[in-house]
């Protein structure tokens, strides 16, 4: 087992996404998964229903005790919520500095539902400070950058502009709403460009891709690998959790096949 990855987001009662997925998804790399709950939600591949937040003092010590005690290599940082909470955060996120953070912006689920209240956007860039990556999809990257885009020039000129204005290390725009045969994800850092690509898959087995991808690149960051390196090899755990997916569910946001057996 190597690599300790705390993970700060909601549970998915599906277990498709959040809390569950990404459980599955460091536990599949043979890293030590460790939570801080920030909200319950009732859902199933049909949709969410119901949203509960946990206070931000029980969000800030869970993150304390393990960190406190057990440590992190990387911390992974998925839904939020609220402004409360994100303020809860960033402020347990200053007293350890040193540790790497992974975010993927949660606001709007795979169903459409809204996952962050208006004032927690604006709360949200506050944690930019202690951002290593940022792992926005394409809606989530127009909410961020405040403009429309629909091809991949556009997402890269709108990540790196996101990237600049608020001091990221990296960006991994993420393009599988983009119109097109393929998926086209883009990885800037202020030295470095790199685009990935491959052929969409057509299936309804994409809940919690976002979820999963931001974990499978925590914990390989936490085991050591480069950032390119720890973004192919998430990518690829990703298409083949899609490709052995389960047939669970009804809806149209089912489940993908977290423990699929990745490449060592």
């Amino acid at each position: 087992m190597r690599g300790r990855v705390l993970i700060v987001a909601g549970s998915d009662s599906g277990g498709g996404a959040g809390i569950q997925a990404d459980i599955k998804t460091v536990s599949a790399f043979g890293g030590f998964a460790m939570t801080a709950i920030t909200a319950v939600t009732a859902q199933n591949t049909c949709g969410v229903s119901a949203i509960t937040y946990l206070s931000p003092g029980m969000v800030a010590d869970q993150m304390r005790a393990v960190l406190d005690d057990i440590g992190a290599d990387i911390i992974k940082i998925g839904m939020l919520g609220n402004a409360e909470i994100m303020e809860a955060v960033w402020e347990t996120l200053e007293r350890y500095p040193t540790i790497r953070c992974v975010i993927d912006p949660v606001m709007i689920a795979t169903s459409g539902a809204r996952l962050m209240t208006e004032d927690g956007e604006a709360a949200f860039r506050r944690l930019y400070a202690h951002c290593f990556m940022l792992t926005p999809n394409l809606p989530e990257l127009e909410m961020l950058s405040g403009r429309a885009l629909t091809t991949p020039m556009e997402m890269q000129a709108a990540a790196a502009e996101v990237m600049r204005q608020h001091g990221l290390a990296w960006v991994l725009a993420k393009g599988g709403h983009l119109p097109g045969d393929n998926v086209v994800d883009i990885l800037l850092s202020e030295q470095q460009e790199q685009r990935f690509e491959d052929r969409k898959i057509e299936t309804s087995h994409t809940h919690g891709t976002g979820c999963t991808l931001a974990s499978a690149i925590a914990i390989c960051l936490a085991q050591g690998e480069v950032v390119g390196r720890a973004v192919e090899r998430s990518r690829a755990y990703v298409r083949r959790a899609i490709l052995q997916a389960p047939p669970y569910g009804r809806g149209n946001a089912r489940p993908m096949n977290h423990m699929n057996q990745n490449e060592g």
